[in-house]
């Protein structure tokens, strides 16, 4: 076998993922350094994408587009596999406010008020100014707002094979602004509460950690002294649950399409572009499976760890999202302009007006905190969500932080019928329209379970 340089697949993925490697360190050191970068708040896998478009775009640097592409794919199930995997810790005051369920409400309601405005905008411009524009393209801004990079990708790349010329492009650059939207916007809002004197800023210094606290060694898990490594077991946990979830979506689609070849046509694309919440479920289930055998004291060790488990989550949303931001190619958006920043803007204000609702609600006693946080993750990701709630809640004092985590457990299965309604969104202009009728009565009964007190509820501060 060659092993030089000329064996373009044995090196390139070391190449490109040494490139990806640089960036964020590079970005890690500017916003480090860098005063005005620090204040912007911009998580550093975030800016690294930006650095490293850039770059692309000047022609300085050469990245692969396929393998970026297959980067952000992969990276979106892995993260999600490996948090589904975390042990939850649920606390008597959280059952009995049903703040999880809740909370997935809040999040899963902001997808759909985003499709709703994302549906309106492409809906009208495609019977007035624009009649050429794929009206389903609305759906984008959920996948572009509320779930990053990832979907953006997937189901943008769907949209492209079914007419939307430049969907993948156009689904990612709404990821891309949702992530300056979480730091410019929720920054703006911030500071204007400060002055209002309705929050307080704190200062504190920048200290790595996860979202919520994490025990190296819980009761019970493999020792470090095991013969094989812990973080190895955690990778080997993640990495058979993904290779489940292929297995299991490869046959699933082989059923729908013996069943019948428009069935599998129309599903098919979807579920593969999905697989990160058959993973998720996957992973939940094992979990499960492990707390049986725990009970019933077939398995005495716990083999999960959660703060191992958050850092390989961590990871691979990392290098998700700089893949998929300096996946998007600026030319696809030729002609799409428009609707692009019709959307974003939109975006940042229905999700505000949306959030400023809910978090009242949910979250009486950390009202401000809970509204900060998960307008941060609602444009961005979960970082960004974090890196706002800092501001005002340095040492995690409110659940606000833990309830991005959880919350987004739950949403994993109140977003369900999402996979449906994207599905059928590009079928054809009057199912566009039905999809969006569909969307407003979900996010309704949404609503209604946003308002569910709980035992020990109140619904005002």
């Amino acid at each position: 076998m060659d092993y030089s340089a000329a064996n373009t697949a044995v090196w390139n993925p070391v190449v490109q993922c040494g490139i990806l490697a640089a960036t964020i360190l590079l970005a890690n050191l500017l916003r480090r350094k860098v005063g005005f970068i620090r204040r912007m708040m911009m998580p550093t896998a975030v800016l690294g994408g930006f650095i490293l478009l850039l770059l692309k775009i000047a022609g300085l640097i050469k990245v692969d587009p396929f393998f970026m592409e297959a980067i952000t794919y992969h990276c979106i199930a892995i993260g999600f596999i490996a948090t589904s995997l975390r042990i939850p810790a649920k606390s008597e005051e959280d059952r009995g406010n049903l703040v999880g369920l809740r909370s997935g409400a809040v999040i899963v309601g902001s997808y759909m008020i985003q499709a709703m405005a994302g549906l309106a905008i492409s809906i009208g411009l495609g019977y007035t100014l624009m009649p050429g524009l794929f009206k389903a393209a609305g759906v984008l801004l959920p996948m572009g707002y509320g779930q990053g990079p990832g979907q953006a990708n997937n189901i943008g790349g769907s949209y492209e094979a079914m007419g939307f010329a430049g969907g993948r492009s156009f689904g990612l650059a709404l990821a891309a602004a949702g992530y300056v939207c979480a730091c410019i916007v929720g920054v703006i809002y911030l500071n204007w509460l400060v002055r209002q004197g309705k929050i307080r800023r704190l200062d504190f210094d920048e200290i790595g950690g996860s979202v919520t606290i994490d025990t190296f060694q819980d009761t019970n898990e493999i020792p470090i002294s095991e013969s094989v490594d812990r973080f190895s077991v955690q990778m080997a946990l993640v990495l058979f649950v993904y290779l489940t979830t292929f297995i299991l979506t490869k046959y699933l689609t082989m059923g729908l399409s013996a069943i019948s070849e428009g069935l599998g046509n129309s599903l098919n694309s979807l579920l593969w572009g999905f697989n990160f919440m058959i993973g998720s479920g996957l992973a939940i289930g094992l979990r499960s499976i492990f707390n049986v055998l725990k009970k019933n004291n077939i398995m005495v060790r716990q083999y999960q760890n959660n703060y191992l488990l958050s850092r390989i989550s961590g990871f691979a949303f990392d290098l998700m999202i700089v893949a998929g931001i300096v996946s998007i190619e600026l030319e696809d958006l030729s002609g799409l302009w428009m609707p692009f920043v019709l959307m974003a803007v939109a975006g940042a204000v229905v999700t505000l007006l949306h959030l400023k609702y809910v978090c009242r609600k949910v979250y009486p006693g950390y009202y401000y905190e809970g509204l900060i946080s998960m307008y941060g993750m609602m444009t961005g990701t979960i970082s960004s969500g974090v890196l706002l709630l800092r501001e005002i809640d340095p040492a995690f004092e409110t659940p606000a932080a833990n309830n991005l985590v959880i919350g987004s457990s739950f949403a994993i299965l109140l977003g369900a019928p999402l996979l449906v309604l994207v599905s059928m969104a590009p079928k054809s202009d009057t199912m566009t329209m039905i999809v969006l009728g569909l969307i407003a009565a979900y996010y309704a009964l949404l609503l209604f379970i946003v308002n569910i007190k709980g035992k020990k509820g109140k619904t005002e501060q």
